[in-house]
């Protein structure tokens, strides 16, 4: 009788294992699915953007970004250079400083990435010294950005130098970067944090 008793609730407790597994595995088959059809939409949109058609492109990259947990940083890039043709300066410069600052001058668009931001710079001091405004602007700091497989993002307070230098009248002021380690490195989670505005000075 304890036999069967033991057999029976093995039999149980596996069933309901397998019911967790299969739960599990429709629910990671459907994040996969979900995944590779935002990344279609990323694909689809830098078509558009190439092709001149701005606004479809934007749409496009706005699902990539209502969609994905973490955003990719050609999606920094990508954004950031189609804000520019749509003449949303601000966002612009908000997304592709935000490229340059995950990739240095050694990403796949960082020489493109510059020359947009530098562009987009100059159209905003236009922008703004004729006092318009451009509404429903997406800012990063809205958004986790992916900082790559290394994980590790150069500090943008003091560029890495874990010195922060202050110009003052009778020369200049030098102190410890209060964000960063001592190689002026942040970590994904304390990049994110920093943008905002989040990011505890340690000292």
């Amino acid at each position: 009788m304890q036999y069967t008793i033991f057999v029976f609730m093995l039999f149980v407790s596996l069933q309901s294992i397998a019911q967790r597994t299969s739960v599990e595995d429709y629910r990671m088959q459907r994040e996969q699915l979900k995944k590779t059809e935002t990344l279609r939409k990323l694909d689809s949109g830098v078509y558009y953007m190439d092709i001149g058609e701005h606004i479809t492109a934007d749409a496009k990259f706005r699902y990539v970004l209502e969609n994905i947990k973490s955003v990719p940083s050609d999606l920094t890039f990508y954004f950031g250079k189609n804000s520019f043709y749509l003449k949303k300066y601000k966002q612009s410069i908000d997304w592709l400083t935000k490229y340059i600052q995950l990739k240095g001058t050694n990403g796949q668009f960082s020489e493109e990435a510059a020359i947009i931001l530098k562009n987009s710079e100059k159209e905003y001091l236009k922008e703004k010294s004729s006092e318009m405004t451009k509404a429903g602007e997406i800012l990063s700091v809205n958004y986790d950005i992916d900082c790559g497989p290394g994980g590790k993002v150069t500090c943008p307070v003091c560029k890495g130098n874990h010195v922060i230098i202050t110009k003052k009248a009778f020369g200049s002021d030098y102190s410890t970067c209060p964000y960063c380690n001592e190689h002026g490195i942040l970590t994904c989670d304390q990049y994110n944090q920093l943008l905002r505005g989040e990011l505890k000075k340690a000292n």
